[in-house]
């Protein structure tokens, strides 16, 4: 639809082109005007008008009338521009390819209802013209991510997704059980223990970017099924992999965007480095205005619970690392 649109923008308002031209797409709306009628189709790169008489078309344009809103059709025609000044496509010939059953969301008010959006992403995509655009970055950042990667002589494998023993993070895990080896199995909660195996037997720089579940709460950061990048490069301490962590973040931005300086959620954040490092302590101290002593576990546990936190099961880190969440994660702006 796109392209010819592109390609015809520059006739004239009543102007016609003899060069026939094809499309196919899901008909958006439909409007009857007796001897006359006019469509919109949608394909993947837009939406063009096509046009239907009955002097062309015949006894088909009968047909044509009984078409409803989100049929698939096929058209040949010709390329004309209305009055109005909108690049059209007259019918010579059409065909049904997909009969839609059922009734797509109503057009100017799209799908609100949050949950069936996310349930249902067929009918989001079908009434969310840009919901789309999430879809084409993120297959877009996958790939950059894959790109800088492999440039730098990192391998990418698949592991194990069901382990006889779950490890590599602190989760519940989802339980299945394998019929031939009649033994219980758990879906992955992490790729860690497998990667670094792989770093045991040489292969010094490997990743892994794949599916993780874990078996626990749903809320607008976690979900039981995710994807997550996990990169091992023997003899790099954490301050290369700091720096390692930057370049990545820059580069896909960079490639992604065409910029380091992007606007979210009313903030203008710059990912340009060099970024503010700080020690942990240091962050809780100066950022969060809370000053503990890690090994006094009293202590710890009593400046936790004053700042409202659950602390019962928990272990000093995990302590530690809710104080950070609650007192510095939603101060740090900018990258840190």
């Amino acid at each position: 639809a796109q392209w010819i649109k592109d390609n015809y923008e520059e006739i004239k308002p009543g102007e016609k082109i003899d060069a026939e031209v094809w499309i196919a797409g899901r008909i958006t709306t439909l409007r009857a005007h007796g001897k006359t009628s006019f469509a919109d189709i949608k394909d993947e790169k837009g939406k063009i008008q096509v046009y239907a008489r009955k002097d062309a078309l015949g006894e088909r344009y009968t047909l044509f009338q009984k078409l409803d809103p989100g049929d698939i059709i096929g058209v040949k025609g010709t390329v004309f521009k209305t009055r109005t000044g909108e690049v059209t496509v007259q019918i010579l010939q059409f065909s049904l390819l997909a009969k839609s059953l059922r009734s797509l969301p109503e057009k100017w008010h799209g799908l609100q209802d949050i949950e069936l959006r996310y349930r249902k992403r067929y009918l989001d995509l079908l009434s969310n013209p840009e919901v789309k655009t999430v879809f084409l970055q993120r297959g877009l950042i996958v790939r950059l991510i894959r790109d800088f990667l492999n440039q730098r002589g990192f391998l990418e494998v698949e592991t194990p997704m069901m382990q006889p023993i779950p490890g590599g993070a602190t989760a519940r895990p989802f339980k299945t059980h394998h019929q031939a080896l009649k033994q219980d199995f758990y879906l992955r909660i992490a790729p860690e223990l497998y990667l670094k195996k792989l770093v045991v037997g040489g292969i010094e720089k490997v990743y892994e970017l794949n599916r993780n579940f874990r078996n626990e709460g749903m809320d607008r950061f976690h979900n039981p099924e995710f994807t997550m990048l996990e990169v091992y490069s023997a003899y790099s301490d954490y301050t290369r992999m700091m720096t390692f962590t930057e370049e990545l973040i820059c580069e896909i931005a960079k490639k992604a965007k065409g910029t380091l300086k992007i606007d979210y959620q009313g903030k203008k954040i710059d990912l340009s480095p060099p970024w503010k490092r700080i020690a942990f302590n240091d962050a809780l101290k100066e950022i969060g205005g809370v000053e503990v002593d890690y090994d006094d576990e009293k202590e710890l546990r009593k400046v936790a619970t004053e700042s409202g936190l659950e602390v019962e099961g928990l272990r000093n880190e995990q302590i530690m690392e809710h104080l950070l969440d609650k007192h510095v994660v939603p101060e740090l702006i900018q990258p840190t």
